[in-house]
């Protein structure tokens, strides 16, 4: 018996209609990785290329840069401008806190010496430097070490050996 026209109709899963979703289902899943790695191909690709076109603008920046170098104009005016190159055939002029600097005395600017120079220049100076002589009433008494007591400069006279020592521990 057909049911009766005023109900609705109740449809039940048929054996048919589960296969049939089976194999969508099927297909369904077999496409999904393909398009995925599709679509992140695709993104890779955009990447690359919008990198290629950064490059490419980047290499017509470093080519116009290279251009402008090997340009002799370019080079003489920044040597002028950043160098303050004085060409042979221009009269140059240096002004220096107001005042013209051409035909001034050129201020030496002393520089120092390395510090063993020093060392050394102050080592010769006290060998050079007459010692002090002890009155003439007093005498130099002896030191413990077997010098005098005024230690090897008191040692020391002009007279015996031009400025060399004439008693003391002799490691000179």
């Amino acid at each position: 018996m057909p049911p009766p026209a005023g109900l609705p109709r109740t449809t039940r899963l048929t054996s048919r209609a589960a296969v049939l979703a089976v194999v969508i289902c099927a297909i369904a899943l077999s496409l999904a990785y393909p398009v995925r790695e599709y679509v992140a191909q695709r993104r890779q690709i955009d990447q690359l290329v919008a990198e290629q076109q950064m490059m490419q603008a980047q290499v017509k920046s470093l080519i116009a840069t290279r251009d402008k170098y090997s340009d002799p104009v370019y080079i003489t005016q920044i040597a002028e401008q950043e160098l303050h190159m004085c060409l042979p055939s221009a009269q140059c002029y240096v002004v220096e806190n107001g005042q013209s600097v051409i035909g001034a005395p050129k201020r030496v600017e002393s520089v120092s010496a390395p510090w063993y120079a020093k060392l050394w220049e102050s080592v010769q100076e006290s060998d050079s430097t007459p010692p002090a002589t002890p009155a003439a009433g007093s005498k130099a008494t002896a030191h413990p070490s077997g010098g005098a007591s005024g230690g090897p400069a008191a040692t020391r006279s002009p007279a015996a050996g031009g400025g060399k020592a004439s008693a003391g521990s002799g490691t000179r």
